[in-house]
């Protein structure tokens, strides 16, 4: 998730991998004022640099590298270290630019796509260029010391001719307006676009009609299609005060609603999961728990973590950040049971699924709570292989300290975000591992995120 320009730099340095909110002073002043400017290297975020003449940084939306584009401040003022800007005219364009197939992507438009206006293999450079600059920058490393090839994959069938896109999100959280329209957040805001079809939402969410539906004293409507059955699920989150609507959609589904005291989710008809299918198994995923959103990706990312970690029968593995068992799962099926896998998650309710999800399995054991906290009280001083898929924000130094203290052969690193994932091959690399592999897969097409898999075994190995 570009170059290695002094731009992309002070870009990376700026955002870094979370946004922060514009605050009141930096919201007067320049918003709204249009600059003419050269596009530069793509940035962490969806977003490409340019400078104005007067040497302000602009992180511009909907345009491409070296295009000249009419850009109009949508976010800073006078004081602000960089400010943000759309294309709202695109006065040269890039060989990669295609007219965004979608009717409410662009300035002002739906937040959900960053990319709808490059063709498929451009978003793919970008987002390759996003991670080499990540991993230079954060880790000191080229992409061959990662061991990767550069390239980020589709999934198999998201290659597409020219102006269809693919139907992936498998669950779409819908934001409805006062009026009781469902639609998606704007860029950075609360405002809704109303929308009639997503064109990323998978089959199975669009069937459902979420978009034709009036949701009176709604804030916010998730649909979810699970791809290993036929389960289809909807999550209501009510306005304060706000009384559940009722439910008529085109399919069968079952209703969640998001309690609005402790925000927990409690069941209002239907099943309380969804039942998922991976790696030839069947999870069970509750109360709107978390599963890769690509129909392909369990499947995918389960593939690259083995093939790296190649487990042998009786070995001993941790899962950390394990969700509802989706690694422990497949890590058991190839150690047998002469072999240990320790799972950690935080979440109480995945914790749940994934001790019912694994119950098959004596040799497989789930812990709740973090990561950071429950792992040292285990007692274990070491392992054989470790695979960890943390949040955004990473695993951190400590955390990455602890696991390389237990002299695992292979370590698995998956990452939702290039930033945090090259910040912890820093740590791992100071506490003796190194990548062996890196793969990227474009499992968020249109977006500008990307998931990869590194591969990390100890410095000392062939040296």
């Amino acid at each position: 998730m570009q170059s290695h320009s002094k731009d992309a730099k002070e870009s990376a340095e700026s955002v870094k991998s979370a946004e922060p909110a514009a605050s009141a002073d930096s919201l007067v002043g320049l918003v709204g004022t249009e600059y003419e400017v050269e596009v530069g290297p793509v940035a962490h975020g969806g977003h490409c640099i340019a400078r104005t003449d007067e040497g302000r940084v602009l992180f511009v939306r909907h345009a491409l590298p070296g295009e000249k584009v009419r850009a109009r401040v949508t976010d800073g003022g006078e004081s602000s270290r960089y400010l943000r800007a759309d294309a709202v005219e695109v006065i040269e364009a890039s060989k990669d630019r295609i007219e965004a197939p979608c009717p409410f992507a662009g300035p002002g438009k739906c937040g959900g796509c960053d990319w709808q206006h490059a063709k498929p293999g451009a978003q793919r450079r970008l987002k390759g260029e996003v991670i080499a600059e990540q991993l230079m920058r954060l880790a000191g490393l080229t992409p061959e010391e990662a061991g990767w090839d550069g390239t980020v994959m589709p999934a198999p069938g998201d290659k597409l001719p020219q102006g269809e896109v693919p139907a992936w999100r498998t669950r779409v959280q819908y934001a409805v307006d006062p009026d009781g329209r469902a639609g998606l957040r704007k860029h950075r805001s609360h405002d809704v676009q109303p929308i009639d079809h997503c064109m990323i939402a998978a089959p199975g969410v669009s069937e459902l009609g979420i978009e034709k539906q009036d949701w009176p004293q709604m804030a916010s409507v998730e649909a979810i299609a699970a791809t290993g059955s036929n389960d289809r699920q909807v999550v209501l989150t009510p306005r304060p005060g706000g009384r559940l609507p009722l439910v008529e959609l085109d399919k069968p589904v079952s209703v969640l609603r998001v309690e609005e005291k402790d925000g927990g989710v409690h069941r209002v008809h239907g099943r309380a999961f969804v039942r998922e299918r991976a790696d030839g198994r069947t999870y069970r995923v509750g109360m709107g728990g978390f599963w890769q959103v690509h129909p392909q990706g369990p499947d995918i990312l389960i593939k690259a973590v083995m093939q790296g970690l190649m487990p042998r029968k009786g070995e001993s593995a941790l899962d950390l950040y394990c969700g509802v068992g989706l690694f422990a799962g497949a890590i058991a099926e190839r150690i047998g049971d002469k072999g240990a896998v320790l799972g950690i998650e935080t979440s109480k309710r995945a914790v749940e699924d994934a001790r019912h999800n694994l119950q098959d399995m004596e040799y497989v054991r789930i812990e709740q709570g973090k990561v950071e906290q429950v792992l040292p009280r285990t007692g274990i001083t070491e392992t054989d292989l470790i695979v960890l898929d943390p949040p955004r924000a990473g695993a951190g130094k400590q955390t990455v300290k602890h696991l390389a203290s237990l002299g695992a052969r292979r370590i698995a690193y998956v990452a939702c975000d290039p930033a945090a994932l090259a910040r912890d091959l820093a740590y791992f690399r100071d506490a003796g591992y190194k990548p062996r592999t890196l793969r990227a897969f474009d499992l968020f097409p249109m977006t500008h995120h990307v998931e990869c898999v590194a591969i990390l075994e100890p410095a000392a190995k062939g040296s």
